[in-house]
């Protein structure tokens, strides 16, 4: 049986200088969102309160790591023209820019000749990474640790390639 994983809490908890997360789907299936995409696709209109139930265990989450001075970023590799999930995400997450993430879009074909690691992942202080697995219809699957110093630098250079490229939230118009 495979070790029990840590939460995302209990991950970021550790962090002492860095998180970084890189996202490189165009679709997921996660439970938790089912009902808000759902209700995003019928309607256009998203949760996007740091305050509100559905956000407010993350938002306080992040606010309390980078209040340790901790730097959250995260970059999302899309392609163009997006789907309608990453639609439905870009449009959530002004809640993760108003909790302390630096979040950071990069058009797939810019990302042509940067080695990828093959599954998204978080690495806290460039050492720890954490692989989040998805099904094939984008459902999460059983995560894992790795502490592989090999593995951590290839995700370290992959997401800083990708983080020099990506545009800024803020500056990022979907297609």
């Amino acid at each position: 049986m495979p070790p029990k994983l840590p939460s995302f809490a209990e991950l970021l908890d550790t962090a002492q200088q860095s998180a970084v997360h890189l996202e490189m789907r165009d679709s997921y299936g996660v439970t938790a969102e089912a009902d808000s995409f759902a209700r995003w696709k019928e309607t256009g209109a998203v949760d996007d309160d740091p305050e509100s139930p559905y956000w407010a265990p993350w938002t306080h989450l992040i606010r309390r790591i980078v209040s340790r001075g901790v730097v959250v970023r995260r970059a999302r590799i899309v392609s163009e023209p997006v789907s309608d999930y990453i639609r439905y995400e870009y449009a959530g997450t002004g809640a993760n820019v108003a909790a302390g993430e630096d979040v950071r879009w990069l058009p797939r074909r810019q990302a042509s000749d940067i080695a990828l690691p093959g599954n998204d992942f978080w690495l806290i202080d460039g050492r720890l990474i954490r692989w989040n697995h998805f099904a094939g219809d984008g459902g999460s699957a059983p995560g894992e640790i790795s502490e592989d110093p090999a593995a951590a630098r290839l995700c370290a250079e992959a997401f800083e390639a990708v983080w020099q490229r990506a545009i800024p939230h803020a500056e990022y118009k979907i297609s």
